[in-house]
């Protein structure tokens, strides 16, 4: 395989667990964790509603980018890389606020790039949106998984699907 970079963003855990078994059956180059210049805090609901709001206005926040491994800050350069697959969890209808500040900040052109996306049952237009922000790039092996709508880490999505859907970045 290609030189891949896996990056995500992840609250509750989910779309880290999928962006490191990606990581693991490949041996990416890098894994990179987006966090939020200001963490999140508060209840799940009240991290549901500013969530809600956030996304309703476009607010991109301030984001930086920490190697999953290490835990330290890096800088990262997408050239470094052919392969990028950016993980994201729903956030009303769309992907989190963190993902659109990343998906901002690069020239997408020209790029392969694997979207995945973790749900509590609403799929949204995640896809649609990866796609507009991501003009001129090959959007490939889109998937989406399922997990409980509570904001739990029960995987609802089979893990054969995911395990299928993991394998088939082999043939990218």
């Amino acid at each position: 395989m290609a030189r891949l970079l896996v990056v995500y963003y992840s609250l509750s855990g989910n779309t880290e667990r999928i962006a490191k078994r990606i990581a693991e059956k490949y041996d990416a180059e890098r894994v990179v964790k987006i966090e939020t210049a200001t963490p999140y805090t508060g209840s799940y609901n009240d991290i549901v509603d500013q969530g809600q709001r956030e996304v309703e206005s476009g607010f991109q926040p301030e984001i930086r980018f920490v190697d999953a491994a290490s835990g330290k800050e890096v800088n990262l350069i997408l050239d470094d890389f052919d392969i990028i697959a950016i993980g994201t969890p729903t956030w009303w209808y769309t992907y989190a606020p963190a993902v659109s500040t990343f998906l901002q900040m690069f020239d997408w052109n020209g790029r392969t790039v694997v979207p995945f996306q973790t749900h509590g049952g609403w799929k949204g237009h995640v896809m649609a949106d990866f796609k507009k922000a991501c003009g001129g790039t090959a959007l490939r092996n889109k998937f989406d998984i399922q997990f409980d709508s509570t904001g739990g880490n029960t995987q609802i999505t089979s893990q054969i699907d995911v395990d299928v859907w993991i394998k088939s970045l082999n043939n990218i």
